[in-house]
């Protein structure tokens, strides 16, 4: 939604329309699946830049798997622009949490979730893409206030942790022509 509050024209992929909610004149929705190569590239065919947010919950495979066919399709596209949304532990994040995200929640209850996100990133990493890795903590339902914290180093300890999803949104798209993070990986949180 911000991007079009902000006047960009925007193409949605999701495997269910339906859950967007949203109709505007600038928006065009394409269904299909991230597993899918051939409705990834017709959604990536003629795009400046691509935002990659997918979720899987606990599972593995995904992510990485989707990301890889949306590389794919960015190079056979010409298109070069890559933000893609990973998670704050990956990498040299991991100092950034706490012990219990670090052994309990990634360590055990999220390890196939948490090692689909390594995957993703070593996609992303290995690309010839124009990418940046965002690494947000977890997720809140607060609104967008624009006040956070980015670019944090590993040893921070300050952070909160979390973040909202509104300004998860906010940072991604001001990575669209914002060039500071290129060929990084930023941290993300309060």
């Amino acid at each position: 939604m911000q991007a079009l509050e902000q006047g960009h024209t925007v193409t949605a992929f999701a495997r269910n329309p339906a859950k967007l909610e949203i109709e505007h004149a600038n928006l065009t929705v394409v269904e299909g699946d991230a597993l899918d190569s051939a409705s990834v590239e017709k959604a990536v065919d003629g795009q400046d830049a691509v935002l990659c947010s997918l979720g899987a919950g606990a599972k593995g495979a995904i992510r990485s798997e989707g990301t890889r066919n949306i590389i794919r399709a960015m190079e056979k596209a010409g298109v070069s622009r890559f933000i893609c949304l990973s998670t704050l532990g990956v990498g040299n994040s991991r100092a950034n949490l706490n012990l219990f995200w670090q052994h309990i929640m990634f360590g055990l209850l999220l390890r196939r979730a948490y090692a689909d996100h390594i995957s993703q990133e070593d996609y992303v990493k290995e690309s010839r893409l124009d990418w940046t890795i965002v690494r947000p903590g977890a997720f809140t339902d607060g609104n967008r206030t624009g006040v956070y914290r980015h670019g944090f180093p590993s040893t921070d300890k300050t952070i909160k942790g979390k973040i909202s999803r509104a300004d998860v949104a906010d940072f991604m798209l001001k990575q669209v022509t914002d060039r500071t993070y290129l060929h990084e990986t930023p941290g993300l949180s309060y």
